[in-house]
């Protein structure tokens, strides 16, 4: 392959990386909204084949964000808007979502997962613009039943988009009442349960396949993977103090503004 190319490629690698860390800490997101897109887009480069390029966008996403959202959970933490007793009712139906997640993407084609990932960006966002949120409740439900739930779910379609969780559980948290800083800092740590779930069921789904690029693990890429939280970790913190520098409205329709153009680009 062409040096100048492989070059060009770890630049774009870099710069992922420091977009993703940046928005990690200023959104609570993880990352993957940015890396997704870029490695999926990156594969054909790499005569990756149509029906894997999806999977491996998402596990190597998946991978880079444990560095991330430990780096990103940090600064929030330090700024004291980690909410412990949410995160303890939250952590274990977070953590069975994202195995069962990781686990149903061994039976998903890569058009389906392109596709859940640009619809539920989407649904997000128009959520996230509004001035004022969807409010559902002033308070979440007060049952562990009702919270393992909605926890269960965002932990699932997080582990298939391939994002740490502030994606799906920053506006729901904002629909019931929880102000969007709390609900950042909170989700931030999300990602770590998220993605250690799911890597593994990644690495196992795609074990022994042909067609995988060079330094795959089952689906997850670790030199893009490596390159990419090389950079996330540091810019994460930086994020962090944006995030808390922002009015909340804007810091929500910032969060809006990615996730509609990645939603659509993805889609088309």
């Amino acid at each position: 392959m062409d040096v100048q190319f492989l070059v060009l490629t770890v630049v774009l690698l870099l710069f992922t990386g420091l977009s993703a860390g940046v928005l990690a800490g200023l959104l609570g997101v993880g990352g993957g909204i940015v890396i997704v897109p870029v490695l999926f887009w990156l594969a054909p480069f790499f005569k990756v084949h149509p029906d894997l390029s999806m999977h491996i966008a998402v596990a190597t996403s998946l991978a880079t964000i444990v560095a991330t959202s430990i780096s990103s959970a940090r600064a929030h933490y330090r700024k004291g808007v980690v909410d412990l007793a949410l995160l303890r009712l939250w952590l274990p139906g977070i953590a069975i979502g994202a195995a069962c997640g990781g686990l149903t993407a061994k039976y998903l084609n890569g058009e389906a997962l392109r596709l859940i990932f640009g619809v539920i960006a989407l649904i997000v966002s128009v959520t996230m613009v509004r001035k004022n949120m969807w409010v559902i409740s002033d308070s979440l439900p007060k049952g562990r039943i009702a919270n393992g739930l909605i926890s269960y779910v965002v932990g699932g379609f997080s582990a298939l988009m391939g994002i740490g969780g502030g994606t799906l559980s920053v506006p729901v948290l904002s629909m019931f009442g929880f102000p969007i800083h709390n609900a950042v800092g909170t989700a931030s740590s999300f990602g770590i349960a998220i993605a250690a779930s799911a890597v593994g069921f990644y690495v196992w789904a795609g074990w022994g396949l042909d067609g995988l690029p060079f330094g795959s693990i089952g689906y997850v890429n670790w030199p893009a993977g490596l390159i990419i939280a090389g950079v996330t970790v540091f810019a994460a913190p930086l994020g962090a103090k944006f995030a808390h520098a922002m009015p909340k409205l804007a810091l929500r329709r910032c969060f809006a503004l990615f996730l509609a153009i990645t939603g659509i680009k993805m889609i088309l």
